[in-house]
Order: structure tokens, then C-alpha cells, then sequence
């Protein structure tokens, strides 16, 4: 995975790549670096990187359902997650509910969800309950595993 250029991180090179439309990576680069401004206005003791990854980590699902195929049924068959697929995931989930904030510019937006997924709260950890609570509903078809 290449690291981004002003922070050398992975982890902030995949962000970019998730805020990114239509492969304009400068325009993604702007609001993401403009998230950390905010992030580091609102709390200057603090590395925006490391609270970005709190922040991921925080949202990381653990265990996701898939549809399974068995004889004419289907089932939601509880799973573990690669590690890669947790981390976009959580960066998913938080690009996109910030997304979904209206009325605010997208760094703004951004900053707050990387804020409270960082406290473990807002829409991205609610997100990554409702796939745990799916998971934990579904133990009972485990077995269909493979």
C-alpha cells in the first residue's frame, strides 16, 4: 500500500482513496487534509493521525453475515473478517455518513465523524453494532461455515 505524501501514512492514502469521486485525487486530498486541520483546531494536544486510527479501529466490524445458499433456503452465515476488509469497512462507513451530512462542507463533515468514531459513538459505530447484533442473531446457522 503507498503512503500519502504530506503524512506518509498508509492508513490516510486509503482515506483519500475512499473520499475520492470520479479518480479526482487532489480534490480528495484537500478535504482530508482539510479534516485534520479541523480535527487538530478542535483538539491541538492531539495527532490527527492517531486519532484517525482510534477512530478506524473503533469502527472496525469483527465478525459480518453473508447469504449462504443452503438446499432452496438462504441464511445469513456469521463470519470473520480479514483485517484489510475491517479497515475499509470502518473507513467506508465513516466516509459515507459523512457524506450524508447535509449542510456542511465534506471536511467539516469528515472531521466530525473521524471525532466521534473516535469516542466511540456516531454513525459508524451504531453501523458496526447493527452488523455484530446481525452476527449474534445468527450464531445459530454457524455451522453452515466452509
Amino acid at each position: 500500500m503507498s503512503k500519502d505524501g504530506k503524512f506518509q501514512s498508509a492508513l490516510v492514502s486509503r482515506l483519500v482513496n475512499t473520499v475520492m469521486h470520479s479518480g479526482k485525487k487532489s480534490t480528495a486530498q484537500r478535504i482530508v487534509y482539510g479534516a485534520f486541520e479541523s480535527i487538530s483546531e478542535k483538539n491541538p494536544a492531539s495527532n490527527p493521525i492517531e486519532i484517525l486510527q482510534r477512530a478506524v479501529d473503533n469502527a472496525k466490524p469483527r465478525i459480518e453475515t453473508k447469504a449462504r445458499r443452503v438446499g432452496g433456503a438462504t441464511y445469513q452465515v456469521p463470519l470473520e473478517i480479514p483485517s484489510d476488509r475491517q479497515a475499509a469497512l470502518a473507513l467506508r462507513w465513516i466516509v459515507d455518513f459523512a457524506d450524508a451530512r447535509k449542510g456542511q462542507p465534506m471536511r467539516d463533515a469528515l472531521a466530525t465523524e473521524i471525532l466521534e468514531a473516535y469516542q466511540g459513538q456516531g454513525n459508524a459505530i451504531r453501523k458496526r453494532d447493527e452488523v455484530h447484533k446481525m452476527a449474534q442473531a445468527n450464531k445459530a446457522f454457524a455451522h453452515f461455515r466452509w
